[in-house]
């Protein structure tokens, strides 16, 4: 039997799943997606592969798992930011820049590369429910706005994050400027 260096097998086993979670995420921010495998972990984190297999069964396991712990948290930031504005353009304000500092800063390098990641379907449902917590607040300003549609208006604006996160780690010196226009966009339209 495997030595625990904890008190109970059970914050033995939390312990270590922490430590492969955080050594898979800085893996991806340091090497990329294309470097994150089991074997790489295993290697990382001093672990036998077949050890890793009692924590993820598959790559897809590991990589949902990640963005399974870290959605959350940015769910409530994103939560918290729309708490403050008044109005609609606010609060779409809010949750543009909000969203767009989540996926730059370092961080969440990680957790943006991953949900690139083709996952497997089963995988990828677990990832879309967290994905629509991260819409709900927005959905709930929508509707509150009287916006026609929010789901769909929500998607919209999740689009134009999405694509202005690409451009500003493409062009970080141009960050700011992105994050304003991606605002203007998502609240004004062309017009604005």
């Amino acid at each position: 039997m495997p030595r625990i260096s904890e008190p109970t097998v059970a914050e033995h086993r939390a312990r270590q799943l922490r430590t492969l979670l955080d050594a898979a995420r800085a893996l991806v921010a340091e090497e990329g997606i294309e470097a994150l495998s089991l074997a790489a972990l295993a290697r990382r984190v001093g672990v036998s592969r077949p050890g890793l297999y009692e924590y993820f069964r598959s790559k897809d396991d590991l990589v949902a798992a990640i963005l399974e712990e870290e959605l959350p948290r940015w769910a409530a930031l994103v939560a918290a930011s729309l708490d403050g504005p008044d109005g609609l353009a606010g609060k779409v304000g809010a949750y543009v820049r909000a969203q767009l500092e989540v996926m730059t800063d370092g961080r969440h390098a990680a957790a943006v590369a991953l949900v690139e990641h083709a996952l497997a379907e089963p995988a990828r449902e677990r990832i879309r429910d967290g994905h629509a917590r991260l819409l709900r607040p927005l959905v709930t300003a929508l509707a509150e706005g009287g916006v026609p549609e929010p789901e769909l208006r929500a998607e919209l604006i999740q689009g134009i994050v999405d694509a202005a996160a690409k451009l500003a780690q493409r062009r970080p010196g141009d960050s700011g400027a992105i994050v304003r226009a991606a605002v203007a966009q998502a609240v004004h339209g062309l017009g604005g």
